[in-house]
C-alpha cells in the first residue's frame, strides 16, 4: 500500500523561506518507501518548484488528496482541513493565546497535530529541530545591530560592515565576511570608548553553541562571569572583545542566603530560586540570550533592571540579542517579536515603548522570531535530514485506530497534541486556555 503525503508551503510569514523537506531528501523517501508525495507550489520557498521537479516529484497548488501533510510553521486557521494529520511547529504546548484559534478549529474538524517540538527521548531531548541556525543567524543579527548602534552615536568600528543574516548568500559568505571584520579588529584594534567590547552569551545548548560559532570568528578574550565582576583582567589589543558565556550558576541564586546552588534543585523547585542577572549589566555592551525559559524560572532581565541600567549617563549595555525570543519572557523588555524586514527596535526603559531602528534612549532589542529563515538553504537541509527518518513512520501510521494502536513509536506519540479532535493525554492542560481565547 502507497501513502500520501503533502508538503506544505509556508504562507503565515512572508520572510519564512524554509521547507521541511528537501527535493533530494524527498527522492530518496519515495525510491526506499511506499510514498508519493507532492509538493505545495510556493513562489518563495528557496528550493523552488523546478527543483522538485526536476527531481521527479509533482507539484501542485493543493493537497486535497494527501491525508498528511508536513509544514513548518502555524497553519493559518482558514485552511486547515477535516481529518487531516497535520506535522509542523505548532506553539500550543505552552497555551500560546495567539495559536489557540488555531488548535481549537484543528479539534473541531477532527485533525490531528503532531508538533516537533514535542518529539522527544525517553529523556525529554529533542530529536528534531534546526539545530545551531537560530544561534548562527542570532549572533550575526546581533553583530549587526551592535555596530549599527555604535555607529548612530559617531563611534566607527569594523562591525559597522557586517551585514544582516539574511542579506548574505550563504552561512559560508557570511563566516567568511565576519571573519573579514575581525582581521581588521585585530589589525586596527577597537576605539577606546568601547574598550574592551565585552559580548556576554547566555546557555549552552544548540543555539547557544551556533551564537557562540560566530562569535568566536572575531579577536576574542574570554572571562568568567566570577572575573567580570571582580575586575577586568587586562585584554590584549589584538583580541578586544570580551566573551563572557553564562551558565544557571551564574545567572541566579537560591533565596536562602548562604545556601549553594544546586542545578538539579534549580530546574525541580525553581521558586527557590531568584535572578541575578542585573549585576553583569553594567560590564556588558551586549547581551546575547539563547537560554530556554518558562514562567516558572525568574527572568534574567527585567524591566526594573533596564530602568536602573539608563538612569546612568553613559550606560553601558547597548544591545540585547535575544535569540530565544520569548515575549516578555526572560528578557522582559522583549515586547514583542519581529521579522528580518522590521528586526530591531529600541525600548525605552522609562515609558516602556519602542522605536523603530538603532536611535534613541534604552538598549536595542534584537527579537527576530524566525531566525533560521535567515539562513534558509542550510537551515532546510538540516532539518530535513533528520526528519526524513520519522516520515515513513508518520504516513504509515494508521490514524483510524486509537493513540496507543496506530503504530506510532514513543517518540512520537509524545509529539502528538490533538489526535482525531481530542487534545491527547498529556496536553489535556490546554483545555483550559482553549476556553479562555
Amino acid at each position: 500500500m502507497r501513502h500520501k503525503i503533502g508538503i506544505r508551503r509556508e504562507d503565515m510569514y512572508v520572510w519564512e523561506r524554509r521547507t521541511p523537506l528537501i527535493p533530494e531528501h524527498v527522492r530518496e523517501l519515495c525510491d526506499r518507501h511506499p510514498l508519493d508525495v507532492t509538493v505545495q507550489s510556493s513562489g518563495r520557498r528557496i528550493f523552488e518548484d523546478d527543483e522538485y521537479r526536476a527531481v521527479g516529484l509533482p507539484v501542485a497548488d493543493h493537497l486535497t488528496d494527501c491525508p498528511v501533510i508536513i509544514g513548518l510553521k502555524e497553519i493559518p486557521v482558514d485552511v486547515v482541513e477535516r481529518d487531516k494529520v497535520y506535522v509542523f511547529f505548532s506553539h500550543t504546548i505552552k497555551g500560546q493565546p495567539h495559536n489557540m484559534s488555531m488548535l481549537k478549529r484543528i479539534l473541531d474538524l477532527g485533525a490531528t497535530i503532531i508538533d516537533y517540538e514535542r518529539i522527544v527521548d525517553d529523556s525529554g531531548r529533542r530529536l528534531i529541530f534546526f539545530g545551531n541556525y537560530a544561534g548562527l543567524a542570532g549572533m550575526i543579527d546581533t553583530l549587526w545591530t551592535l555596530g549599527q548602534r555604535l555607529l548612530w552615536e559617531g563611534i566607527h568600528t569594523p562591525l559597522e560592515c557586517v551585514r544582516q543574516a539574511s542579506s548574505y548568500a550563504s552561512l559560508a559568505e557570511a563566516k567568511a565576511a565576519i571573519a573579514a571584520v575581525g582581521d581588521e579588529i585585530r589589525t586596527r584594534g577597537l576605539p577606546k570608548s568601547v574598550f574592551p567590547l565585552v559580548i556576554g552569551v547566555t546557555g549552552y545548548g544548540n543555539v547557544s553553541r551556533g551564537a557562540q560559532e560566530i562569535l568566536d570568528l572575531l579577536p576574542l578574550t574570554e572571562v568568567s562571569p566570577s572575573a567580570l565582576l571582580s575586575g577586568m583582567p587586562a585584554v590584549d589589543p589584538t583580541r578586544p572583545i570580551v566573551k563572557v558565556l553564562f551558565k544557571e550558576q551564574d545567572t541566579v541564586t537560591p533565596q536562602v542566603a548562604g545556601k549553594p546552588f544546586d542545578l538539579q534543585e534549580y530546574y525541580q523547585h525553581p521558586e527557590r530560586y531568584r535572578g541575578m542577572f542585573a549585576q553583569y549589566l553594567q560590564h556588558l555592551h551586549t547581551v546575547v540570550n539563547c537560554i530556554y525559559w518558562e514562567p516558572k524560572y525568574p527572568r534574567l532581565i527585567t524591566r526594573q533592571d533596564v530602568r536602573d541600567q539608563f538612569e546612568a549617563k553613559r550606560p553601558t549595555l547597548r544591545v540585547i540579542g535575544d535569540i530565544s525570543c520569548d515575549v516578555k519572557g526572560a528578557i522582559e523588555v522583549t515586547v514583542r517579536a519581529t521579522e528580518p524586514d522590521d528586526p530591531i527596535y529600541v525600548y525605552d526603559p522609562s515609558r516602556g515603548t519602542t522605536t523603530p531602528g538603532v536611535g534613541g534612549k534604552g538598549p536595542v532589542i534584537m527579537a527576530v522570531e524566525i531566525l533560521p529563515s535567515e539562513l534558509p538553504r542550510e537551515a532546510s537541509a538540516y532539518f530535513s535530514n533528520i526528519l526524513k527518518a520519522f516520515v515513513p513512520q508518520i504516513a504509515a501510521a494508521d490514524y483510524s485506530k486509537s493513540l496507543d494502536a496506530c503504530g506510532l513509536s514513543p517518540e512520537l506519540k509524545r509529539a502528538v497534541i490533538a489526535y482525531r479532535g481530542s487534545l491527547a493525554p498529556d496536553y489535556r492542560h490546554l483545555e483550559r486556555h482553549l476556553n479562555s481565547a
